[in-house]
């Protein structure tokens, strides 16, 4: 095991270079993934290392292949989906909810659903309002799934090694705009990354802000602001929306009394209502303010640049939440 700074991009293709080496049974499939080595480059090299067989260029059909994938899943492999952009897991919604999601209820758990479903999405990349979405809490009422959130390069390799040894259904959220950021990550570990729920990243004792994937980083900027002034806050990256552990969230609330969420996607069933609800419920008490949700507006993410901009929760809008609830 030797740890090496790379980019999250670099940290997806190393994991599954390992993971496709390491069992035969593994394969991936997606639009564009072969010899250009996926419209983001996170499949770079895999089609030149592996062949077509197993890293299989798909038709812009992402209803039939995920439908493959499971039947694979069901018949002895390891499939690994790549959709191009998040926005596209609805055109597959059905496969994903109906299907995979279900199967191994249905048959009383006699059949493993080994599939892992990557999608790339997130806003900040000039995409327009069809192709920036995170998806985040679309499946977040799925029973059967588990949801994942990479925020880091050591999470994007760690959480998608471990998705594609687990025997259950697996959606890992990927963002666009991380893709290229840097990070320590422990290459060639075979202890994984569970994805086993929250976690803090950042000690303060005046709030706790709960953030998942590109929000973390604008939470940490928040931070740095606010220390400015003396405030410290504390941040825990979500990284598991589905099944959600929030125990040190319980824990960091008790210490601070407030709450913020941050997330990129609108309000109205944002996975903060959980985090909310769930704060309310375990350390009410503890609150002093009610808690602060921080989204998207409600409409879709804007072309043209500066309104994109404009609509991102922006570490200085982070801030200056946590110093109106500091004032109250």
């Amino acid at each position: 095991m030797t740890t090496q700074e790379m980019t999250y991009r670099e940290a997806i293709v190393t994991a599954l270079q390992e993971e496709m080496r390491r069992d035969a049974r593994t394969l991936i499939m997606g639009e564009d993934i072969g010899p250009s080595g996926g419209p983001f480059k996170t499949c770079q090299g895999l089609y030149e290392e592996f062949g077509g067989q197993r890293v299989r260029d798909t038709p812009i059909a992402e209803t039939g292949f995920v439908g493959a994938a499971l039947g694979l899943a069901l018949t002895g492999f390891r499939p690994i989906v790549e959709i191009m952009f998040a926005d596209f897991l609805g055109v597959c919604f059905d496969q994903i909810v109906n299907s995979i999601a279900k199967h191994r209820f249905m048959s009383g758990g006699q059949v493993a659903v080994p599939l892992v479903i990557r999608a790339i999405g997130g806003a900040g990349q000039r995409f327009g309002p069809q192709h920036s979405t995170t998806a985040e809490s679309w499946f977040l009422s799925v029973p059967g799934l588990t949801i994942a959130c990479p925020s880091t390069p050591a999470d994007a390799y760690g959480m998608l090694k471990f998705a594609i040894r687990a025997d259950n259904p697996v959606l890992l959220l990927e963002h666009k705009a991380l893709l290229g950021t840097k990070g320590p990550v422990a290459v060639g570990r075979d202890e994984l990354v569970p994805l086993d729920g929250a976690r803090v990243v950042r000690r303060g004792r005046d709030a706790t802000i709960v953030a998942s994937l590109a929000m973390v980083g604008r939470a940490l900027g928040a931070a740095h602001l606010l220390s400015t002034d003396g405030i410290e806050v504390e941040i825990i990256d979500l990284r598991v929306l589905r099944t959600m552990n929030l125990e040190c969230v319980f824990e960091s609330v008790r210490r601070t009394n407030l709450l913020v969420t941050v997330e990129e996607q609108a309000q109205l069933g944002g996975w903060g209502a959980e985090v909310v609800t769930q704060v309310v419920h375990e350390a009410f008490d503890y609150l002093d303010a009610p808690p602060e949700r921080i989204c998207l507006p409600e409409y879709p993410v804007p072309y043209s640049p500066p309104l994109e901009d404009g609509v991102i929760p922006s570490a200085e809008r982070i801030a200056a939440a946590v110093r109106s609830l500091l004032k109250d």
